[in-house]
């Protein structure tokens, strides 16, 4: 099965801030913040929402399809794109806009102020879904406002099964507007942060709003995460990393878990436990897409952290 994944393709400039935010930040004066991080560390990488996904997806040897705006400035990151073998017919260049940017400084906690540029991502909604696309499962991951709700819209036109993903986009969407998407969402997917925010603006607990969908899932960062499905609620452990590097792109690793579970089947402790593996693999390498394990190398590393494979064949 094809999966389809809606999101940004953007540009991550990452810096490393080699102390402590709360070292630098007085609570009493922040109405007059006035601060600099110096960071001796900088690199560019390639990000993005639909583009982390797609690259996780990919290496679990799944064809995705990517479907996104970008600028003028992207043609970097679609010969990538190409090399990996990743289908780029569905990323429509915008003219006259940058690609999207992120500039994110993390600091010793793994603390993170990100500053993004949205660019031609302001214009998903210019791509439509289409029964012509033949997608049985797709996630709407953080994108351009329009075009997140277009194209959730368009999922359940077409009966393509979709995953809610708002992400750092959540605070964009009223109550009202939150419900038109999980009133048309098959999974949905929030970090700890994430989900507290969305019972704020749904009036609603995570539980009471797992009973609208197949299954509700959030993260805990180290603690872990829960998937509440069918009634039943499920504690997924973490992996344990060869190394903790960078958590950029931690969650589209995860997620990307999830759709593959989904995708082929799977129960749900064992998506989730493939979920928090990529996840795991992710955070020892710098950046969203430098980490590189094959299908079966995966499979082997979820056989050592779990003691069983839950492929067939």
């Amino acid at each position: 099965m094809s999966t389809l994944v809606t999101g940004s393709i953007a540009y991550d400039t990452i810096m490393v801030f080699p102390d402590r935010f709360r070292n630098h930040l007085l609570a009493d004066q922040l109405h007059i913040l006035n601060v600099c991080f110096l960071t001796p560390q900088m690199r560019r990488e390639f990000g993005g929402t639909a583009g982390n996904i797609a690259y996780n997806l990919q290496l679990l040897g799944e064809a995705p399809m990517v479907m996104a705006t970008v600028g003028e400035d992207s043609g970097p990151y679609i010969e990538r794109l190409r090399r990996l073998g990743i289908s780029t017919t569905l990323l429509k260049p915008i003219p006259g806009q940058f690609t999207a940017q992120a500039f994110i400084t993390t600091d010793l906690d793994d603390n993170q102020i990100t500053a993004f540029h949205p660019g031609a991502m302001n214009f998903a909604h210019e791509n439509h879904i289409t029964g012509e696309l033949s997608a049985r499962l797709a996630i709407i991951a953080p994108d351009g406002k329009e075009g997140m709700l277009q194209h959730a819209r368009e999922c359940a036109e077409h009966g393509i099964d979709m995953m809610f993903d708002p992400g750092q986009g959540l605070p964009m969407f009223s109550a009202q507007e939150l419900d038109a998407f999980l009133k048309v969402a098959r999974y949905v997917a929030v970090n700890d942060y994430e989900g507290k925010l969305l019972e704020e603006r749904t009036g609603r607990k995570l539980e009471q709003l797992a009973r609208g969908v197949q299954a509700l899932v959030y993260t805990q960062g180290a603690k872990g995460s829960v998937i509440i499905a069918g009634g039943k609620r499920h504690d997924i452990p973490c992996v344990e990393a060869e190394a903790v590097v960078d958590p950029t792109g931690c969650g589209d690793a995860y997620r990307a878990g999830l759709l593959y579970g989904i995708a082929h089947g799977w129960d749900w402790p064992s998506a989730g436990k493939l979920a928090a593996l990529m996840g795991a693999i992710k955070v020892a390498q710098r950046g969203a897409q430098n980490h590189a394990s094959s299908r079966e190398e995966i499979e082997a590393r979820f056989r050592r952290a779990f003691g069983y494979s839950p492929w067939k064949g």
